[in-house]
Order: C-alpha cells, then sequence, then structure tokens
C-alpha cells in the first residue's frame, strides 16, 4: 500500500495545495489518504471507520503488540463493532497498521490521537504530543493537513506543536495546513457517536478551517462548527468534560439526600428534567433542565483527568477555579459512598460486612464496556477487601489482564460461581448481560436472606418490584 500512495502523490497535489472546491471532489472520490498517529482507542475508532468509508488509511502506533492485532484482525482494544469493521477494512485492502513514521510522508491527511495523561500536581502531560508532533515534523511535506484530536490544553496546537511541526523548514498556513478538531467519543457507543455527533474544528488559518470541515461532512456525513481558533476548539472539549462531572456530582449529591430522606432519585430527576429552560439572551429551543444520573463513581481516561486540567490552568492565570476541584473530589467519593451502601444493606439484616460473601457483577469503569481504565470499582473493591469480607468478583467482558489492574482476587468463572452462597450481590456496572439472568435463579443461588445494591441505578421502578418480590432486599444510590 505505501508504493502505491507514492505512485498516487507523483500525479497529484496534496489537500492544502488544492482549493477548496477541487480538495472537495477529491473528498467525494475518495482520492484522499489518511495517517493516524496514535492507533489506540479513539484512532482505532476514527481510522477504521474512516477506512470503512473508502479512504485509505494507515494507524501508526509504538505499540508493536497493538500494530501486530490490528493487522491480524483480532484488535486487542475492545469496542461494539470495532472488531467486525477491523477485519472488513483490512480484507478490503483499506486499512492498515505500522509502526513506521516514514508512511505519513505520502498521506495527504495527518490526524493525531495520542494520549495526554494527568501529570505531576494535576497539570496535562504533553510528552506524547511532543513525540508525536516530532514524529510527523519529520515525515512533514509542502501541502499536509493535519488534524489534532487529542485532547489538549488551549494553546497546544498553535505553541507546542506548531512550533514542532515548524522545525521541519516548513510553516503552518503557507505550506501545511493544522487546526484542532478534539474527540468527543464514548466507550461503548464510539462508531455511532463519530459517525453522527458535530464535530468541532478550530484553524490555524481560515483555509485549516475550511478544509477540516469539509473532510469531516464529506466523510462522516456530520455536521462541523467552526469556532475562531484551535485555542476555543481545545477549550470546547475541555467545557463539555467538565459540565459532564460537574453534572454527575451534582446527581451523585442529590442521591446522597434522597437516601438520608427515603425519597428515590430517578422520580426526583425525571421531574426536575421536564423543566424547560431557555436563556434570556441565547435562544435555546427545546432546552430543558437536564441533571444526569448518579452513580458509584466517574472512571475512565477523559473525566477523570480533564476537569484537573482546567483547575490547573486556572492556577497558571491567576484564577482559583473550584467547581473542577469540587465535582472531582465529590466523585472520587462516590466508591466508598457505595461501600457505605453495601454495609448498611447488611445491617438492615441483621449482618456484619466482616463476617458476610459480597459478589461484585463488573469491574469496567462503564456499563457494557470491558474497559478499567480508572475505574471507581477499584477504590470499592480496595475497601471490601479491607473489611474482611468474602469477595467473589465476576466480569464477563473484562479480560484476565485487565482485571488484574484493578484486583489480585481472581474473577470468577461464571456469575453462578460468584453469587453462591453471596449476603450481598452489588452491581459495579450495568452491564446489559446481567438483566439476562434470572431473579429466581439468584435467589436460589444466593443466601436466604441477601440484598442486592444497584451502584448504576440499572434497574427501574418494575424491575425493582420483581426483586423484592423474589426475596432480595434492594437498595441503589439514592433509591430504597
Amino acid at each position: 500500500m505505501h508504493y502505491s500512495m507514492t505512485r498516487t502523490r507523483q500525479r497529484t497535489k496534496k489537500i492544502y495545495e488544492l482549493s477548496a472546491a477541487k480538495a472537495s471532489i477529491c473528498i467525494k472520490k475518495k482520492r484522499v489518504s489518511v495517517g493516524v498517529v496514535g492507533f489506540g482507542y479513539i484512532g482505532s475508532v476514527i481510522g477504521t471507520v474512516l477506512a470503512s468509508r473508502g479512504f485509505r488509511t494507515i494507524g501508526v502506533d509504538t505499540n508493536k503488540e497493538l500494530v501486530a492485532s490490528i493487522n491480524s484482525g483480532n484488535p486487542i482494544i475492545h469496542e461494539p463493532g470495532l472488531q467486525a469493521l477491523i477485519r472488513a477494512s483490512r480484507n478490503s485492502g483499506m486499512l492498515t497498521a505500522t509502526t513506521d513514521y516514514g508512511v505519513l510522508k505520502d498521506v495527504d491527511i495527518i490526524i493525531v490521537t495520542v494520549g495526554t495523561p494527568l501529570g505531576k500536581r494535576y497539570a496535562a502531560d504533553l510528552s506524547h504530543i511532543t513525540a508525536a508532533a516530532k514524529s510527523v515534523a519529520s515525515q512533514l511535506r509542502r501541502g499536509h493537513l493535519i488534524i489534532m484530536k487529542s485532547t489538549m490544553l488551549p494553546g497546544t496546537t498553535e505553541g507546542l506543536a506548531r512550533d514542532i511541526l515548524e522545525r521541519s523548514g516548513l510553516r503552518a498556513g503557507r505550506d501545511f495546513g493544522l487546526a484542532a478538531s478534539p474527540e468527543r467519543l464514548s466507550e461503548g457507543t464510539a462508531i455511532a457517536e463519530f459517525t453522527s455527533l458535530p464535530i468541532v474544528v478550530g484553524g490555524y488559518d481560515q483555509k485549516s478551517s475550511v478544509l477540516v470541515a469539509r473532510f469531516w461532512e464529506l466523510a462522516l456525513g456530520v455536521r462541523t462548527i467552526i469556532v475562531a481558533d484551535p485555542k476555543a476548539a481545545e477549550m470546547s472539549k475541555l467545557a463539555d468534560n467538565v459540565w459532564i462531572d460537574l453534572n454527575i456530582s451534582l446527581a451523585n449529591e442529590l442521591a446522597k439526600l434522597c437516601d438520608a430522606l427515603n425519597i428515590d432519585t430517578l422520580d426526583v430527576i425525571r421531574a426536575a428534567n421536564t423543566l424547560p429552560k431557555t436563556g434570556s439572551h441565547i435562544s435555546m429551543p427545546g432546552a430543558h433542565v437536564n441533571i444526569l444520573m448518579p452513580s458509584m463513581g466517574v472512571g475512565g481516561y477523559c473525566l477523570t483527568k480533564d476537569p484537573w486540567f482546567v483547575r490547573h490552568l486556572g492556577l497558571r492565570h491567576g484564577l482559583n477555579l473550584r467547581i473542577p476541584a469540587t465535582s472531582r473530589r465529590i466523585n472520587d467519593g462516590m466508591p466508598a459512598y457505595m461501600f457505605s451502601v453495601i454495609e448498611r444493606s447488611l445491617e438492615s439484616q441483621g449482618k456484619k460486612l466482616k463476617t458476610s460473601n459480597v459478589a461484585v457483577l463488573g469491574l469496567a469503569f462503564k456499563s457494557n464496556t470491558g474497559d478499567c481504565r480508572f475505574t471507581p470499582t477499584k477504590r470499592a473493591i480496595e475497601l471490601l477487601e479491607k473489611s474482611g469480607c468474602a469477595l467473589s468478583i465476576y466480569d464477563p467482558l473484562v479480560s484476565t489482564a485487565d482485571a488484574k489492574t484493578v484486583t489480585n482476587i481472581p474473577l470468577s468463572r461464571s456469575l453462578e460461581a460468584a453469587v453462591r452462597g453471596a449476603d450481598c450481590i452489588a452491581f459495579f456496572t450495568g452491564h446489559h448481560v446481567f438483566k439476562t439472568f434470572s431473579l429466581k435463579k439468584l435467589r436460589n443461588l444466593a443466601n436466604k436472606t441477601c440484598s442486592i445494591v444497584d451502584g448504576r441505578n440499572m434497574f427501574q421502578k418494575d424491575d425493582i418490584q420483581k426483586i423484592k418480590k423474589v426475596g432480595f432486599l434492594y437498595r441503589g444510590i439514592g433509591r430504597t
């Protein structure tokens, strides 16, 4: 594939050298090739979807195991629908993965999707961005269009990334295009979201904005939102995640109070969310109060760090932003609250936690995925281990290797094995597969008196009535 791309490059200009009209024609006719730098969770979804849409795509990553798994059609990244899409794209010849950054010189568009971990004192660790920019700079050619899709601090695209890229001797906005266009994907629904959610674009120059927007619109059929510059685009991603984390922390605080008042939190949220709310100076038709769902905690790669980035960024500019830190601390405290709910549920049956059998269902940070990155279940399990209770754990979507990043307790081989003799069955994730299991069978496997503790509010009122009818005690986060 590398050589066929080279021959194509000899006949045509790269996309940034074309007018918007001619570039649009190339995109429509799938004459545009793509290199994705960082082919992990986000990169593999983006690259594979583009390949499935007919764009010749190369994923570049330093992880040899990951690259081999993509090329074999058996990705080590688990996302619903991704494996089938990778296999189809590999078979069609539209997708390949490599550790060789040299392939980038022959593509039209380079998308950077490397991670930005949480560094010391809650600052953003930009080392992966730095390394990726250096690798791209070594292969940069006139006419390339660079899209920074990683989560970054405002100013990273125009500052750090551009400075490194221009060491090539080429200039952004003159020789190559450059734009920030942050990813907005969630585990478990990433493919559907990538092909439906609006995409934000902030170009270093107007032409970069237009070309990147046209690429996403024509390649995916999605709406694009062009903002003033890369800084605004970068900030929009952080704003999204601060809002989500804050909203969840509000729901969790309401849940604690509803627990104390013996009120069903979901009833409260459902009613509160019917209130229309429009701005006094900005029309927002159809907008309502939108409180999210309480749960035993927040996990994953983005929500656990992005609010801290905003907090740290504020301090750098002399601002003591309280909301990001407050929401983080509230949500980080929810695993301990879940532990207390388990303890109280057992006490209500006259049992002590340290002499009880607790079955935990789910390790992943999000329902219906096997992703254990920064999962809140880790802290709750640590507390249960310290309590001295007999503990069993089952999650059919989590690999043995990933489970070991959370706990050294071996996963039970089946749900039946996990719940047999349980005094408490604690749902730490809301995997759909858990709801397919017969309540009567659970009842027969568990101890005579047993509670179900719902850490993800996966059960609705009708479900709860059935749970109680077969003889379980039910408790949830803000629900009794």
